[in-house]
């Protein structure tokens, strides 16, 4: 039986604040994050043809075409699911603190539940996300966020569309890793974050206030993330550069889009080994599709 091909959109995802607590007793930590999702992102599609799993795109160099991918265990969760071919175009950078392999496994599950005629509502998928990672819950609706608990409370917020310059700078930073320095750093502050709604001055004052904790542990880890850091916060167009998620990408909301267009080209200029990207942040359409 041919069933026609699905493709699926998974977005990059984007820590505007984070802030985490002490390590609990089973060792992860409870967090409290504004997250928001970008137009550039990963791409998943599930197509007839001997069971394969293939990787390509800009970064798939950086992936292996292991068993293990959280594109294939997510496939393995899902109920009917039957021997397929599936490809994963990699765009985003590997290890780089915006969501790729959550935001890959979330669109594995849209996709798959489309293409094997799934019932499973939204926030199913969110349950048997919970399994993938922190970020996969929130990956699975792509929509702007308040993501409590260890990932897995997710509420939406009403956040207005933003403009901002991504920047990663081909450093892979181990998330594992950064949370061993954060413990050891000690560090641990109030959990609480204003979700930041209104106009634009309105949203950059209010994530002012808050922060990224894992942002001093990466850069003692990596000094290019610190580099990038000092790159943006000198932009001429930047309003507000912090890191995301446990890096190395770092972000920089800019007033509008032709700013964005404007910082990427004078960021390109003096690092043009960096990976550089003006995005939207916003409402963003990643619905699995047949093709």
């Amino acid at each position: 039986m041919n069933v026609p091909a699905v493709t699926a959109f998974a977005p990059a995802k984007i820590n505007l604040a984070l802030h985490v607590g002490a390590p609990r007793a089973d060792g992860r930590h409870d967090l409290v994050s504004v997250v928001a999702f970008a137009d550039v992102g990963d791409r998943v599609t599930i197509e007839d043809g001997a069971a394969a799993f293939c990787v390509e795109g800009p970064f798939a160099a950086q992936l292996t075409d292991e068993p293990d991918n959280l594109v294939t265990r997510a496939l393995g969760l899902m109920r009917g699911a039957r021997p397929a071919r599936v490809t994963l175009e990699k765009n985003l950078p590997v290890a780089s603190g915006i969501g790729g392999g959550s935001a890959d496994a979330a669109a594995a599950l849209r996709a798959a539940r489309l293409y094997f005629s799934g019932t499973e509502s939204d926030a199913d998928l969110a349950l048997l996300a919970r399994r993938l990672g922190s970020d996969a819950p929130a990956c699975v609706f792509s929509q702007a966020a308040l993501m409590r608990g260890a990932g897995e409370d997710v509420t939406p917020i009403a956040l207005r569309d933003l403009h901002a310059v991504l920047v990663n700078p081909g450093a892979l930073v181990s998330t594992a890793a950064v949370y061993r320095r954060f413990d050891q750093r000690g560090a641990f502050g109030a959990l609480d974050i204003e979700p930041p709604v209104g106009d634009f001055a309105s949203v950059v004052n209010a994530l002012s206030q808050a922060r990224n904790d894992l942002e001093a542990p990466a850069c003692d880890l990596e000094p290019a993330v610190a580099d990038v850091l000092a790159a943006l916060r000198v932009g001429p167009e930047t309003r507000l550069a912090r890191m995301s998620g446990s890096g190395a990408t770092c972000f920089a909301l800019v007033a509008d889009a032709a700013a964005a267009i404007s910082l990427a080209a004078w960021l390109a200029d003096r690092r043009p080994q960096w990976w550089i990207r003006p995005v939207r942040l916003g409402a963003i359409d990643a619905a699995a599709r047949r093709v």
